[in-house]
């Protein structure tokens, strides 16, 4: 972006470059301390506190999370599902939408410009429990193609997003 700051939903409200600071460090640790962020930014706690709280107010700082390691809880495999319809209606979708939200092996979904109408990662244990997610899937609306892709290594994963510079 060519503009100094970014502008977020206030018109006159911008990230300025502690904003950006601040973002980066709480992406990489979410747990450290305001006075420990504060340390990393550059402000006193007070300062920092106020910076966060305004930033969760304005919806940039969505929520506070644990990462945590699908294989070592048992969900080895990751899918990759590409999704056609046939039907493009406003009343599909809800459905659609509803049916695949609802189901907790989806980690992202997505409607996408091209060839394929809908993108989903998906992550289950084994090929029993997808194979028990796609019966799910097929039957919770009429589709017009599903194609899987099974990932066979991760080889990068991130959750940090590069916070532009001013």
């Amino acid at each position: 972006m060519t503009d100094l700051a970014i502008q977020i939903h206030e018109p006159n409200r911008r990230l300025d470059a502690i904003d950006r600071k601040i973002l980066t460090v709480l992406q990489e640790d979410a747990s450290l301390s305001v006075a420990e962020i504060g340390d990393r930014v550059g402000l006193s706690s007070t300062p920092c506190w106020k910076r966060i709280q305004r930033l969760e107010a304005d919806g940039v700082i969505l929520r506070r999370v644990a990462l945590v390691d699908q294989n070592k809880i048992g969900l080895g495999i990751t899918v990759f599902v590409s999704v056609e319809s046939a039907d493009h209606s406003e009343a599909w979708l809800r459905k659609f939408a509803d049916a695949v939200s609802a189901m907790p092996e989806v980690m992202e979904f997505y409607r996408m410009a091209g060839d394929v109408d809908y993108m989903l990662r998906v992550v289950v244990a084994d090929m029993q429990s997808y194979d028990v997610f796609y019966k799910k899937l097929i039957g919770a609306v009429p589709l017009k193609n599903v194609t899987s892709r099974f990932a066979m290594e991760k080889i990068k994963s991130v959750t940090a997003l590069p916070v532009p510079a001013a």
